[in-house]
């Protein structure tokens, strides 16, 4: 069926829903389940789920930030027990690999939790240098300090997580 055209008239063209119009519009339990791969707090996924409708991707954004900075220690940990070693290039020497998985372990050791830290933005060529400067550096926290480091690098994956995941499809 081909619209018609009116003198004056603009014909309508319906528009196919967006990933953010599929997310608001998904059940609560499937909202969860894709935060849950951004960032494994049950707290934050169900926070963040349950303040849809988001009219774009920074009120998302806005609201993921939010939530995170309200994790409780328990939150946390739960949060941090999920992450792993960031990942590196592929190019990336043996050797860099078992310098960080030993900074890893003593932090590990340390602080009873993964080392997270996000490394978004970053050439994948400096990945490697970033990571071992930050697992090193942060060896020298006290346990408090490092869990208000480690909760920012966690808000800071979880944002990079939404947007490469809204955004790559196709969100403003």
């Amino acid at each position: 069926m081909t619209p018609t055209h009116l003198p004056g008239r603009v014909a309508a063209i319906p528009t196919l829903p967006s990933i953010l119009d599929a997310f608001n519009a998904a059940p609560a339990e499937e909202a969860r389940k894709l935060l849950l791969d951004c960032l494994r707090s049950l707290r934050w996924a169900h926070r963040v789920a349950d303040h849809r409708p988001y009219p774009d991707i920074d009120s998302l954004l806005a609201a993921s930030d939010e939530a995170a900075y309200d994790l409780s220690p328990t939150d946390l940990s739960e949060a941090l027990a999920a992450e792993t070693l960031p990942t590196l290039p592929d190019e990336t020497y043996a050797v860099a690999y078992t310098a960080l998985r030993a900074a890893h372990a003593a932090y590990e050791a340390k602080f009873g939790h993964a080392f997270v830290i996000c490394l978004d933005d970053l050439p994948p060529t400096e990945a490697l240098d970033h990571a071992l400067a930050g697992i090193r550096s942060r060896l020298a926290n006290d346990p408090e300090e490092e869990r208000v480091v480690a909760a920012e690098e966690l808000r800071r994956l979880a944002r990079g997580r939404l947007v490469r995941f809204f955004r790559g499809a196709g969100c403003k």
